[in-house]
């Protein structure tokens, strides 16, 4: 999954950065709000982490603008921001998390998962389509009684499937998913993903459609 870092503070920024790549998410950070809504209107993203005190711009701002263009990206908002009624002021401009600095990088992590799944319907906190288990706290992928443990890009690329069971989603779109800016990104490095996981889960895990792209089946 690829998420957007909206934060001027480097320090914080770097720490984020370094505990989302260790949990294989990609990462685009960047550190004022003009460049985070132009981001936004060229890719596709998973979620946001938000600062509100941006040097260009307002954090509220960001958050609306979001909402009356009708991007339901899932946003968090980490802020050093500790009132009431701005905490009240984000969730009713469709935040879906509100976290204070300092705050434990675990629990920022934990957050993530939770939102993600409440956008994606699952209240599971382990990703299934009823054949292919994920668990995003062990990086664990499980078919039958069989466990394995994957590499961070093929637990990223199985995660985006299992977050959409039964659509087909084509190299562009994987390749977006998990691989943030300034990553190279090598010629047919979705097709060896793909292999070391058929590999792993089996031939069948994992769907070709010719022309298409990708899919994972839907659970039964």
């Amino acid at each position: 999954m690829r998420i957007i870092l909206v934060e001027d503070d480097q320090q914080i920024g770097r720490a984020v950065r370094q505990a989302l790549k260790d949990e294989s998410y990609a990462l685009d950070w960047v550190s004022d709000g003009n460049t985070a809504l132009s981001s936004c209107q060229m890719h596709d993203y998973g979620l946001m982490l938000l600062d509100l005190s941006l040097p260009d711009t307002d954090g509220f701002e960001i958050l609306s603008w979001l909402r009356r263009e009708n991007k339901y990206l899932p946003v968090i908002i980490i802020t050093a921001r500790d009132s009431v009624e701005e905490r009240i002021r984000g969730l009713d401009l469709g935040a879906d998390d509100y976290l204070m600095k300092p705050f434990a990088v675990n629990e920022l992590l934990a957050r993530i998962r939770a939102v993600i799944r409440r956008y994606q319907g699952v209240v599971r906190p382990v990703l299934s389509n009823g054949v292919l288990s994920l668990d995003p706290a062990s990086h664990e992928a499980s078919r039958g009684q069989s466990n394995y443990r994957l590499s961070a890009r093929e637990y990223s690329l199985l995660q985006t499937l299992l977050l959409q069971p039964g659509t087909i989603l084509s190299r562009d779109q994987l390749e977006e998913s998990i691989y943030g800016w300034n990553e190279e990104v090598e010629s047919n490095a979705v097709e060896f993903i793909i292999y070391t996981l058929r590999k792993k889960l089996g031939k069948d895990a994992i769907k070709n459609v010719r022309g298409l792209g990708w899919m994972v089946a839907r659970e039964q």
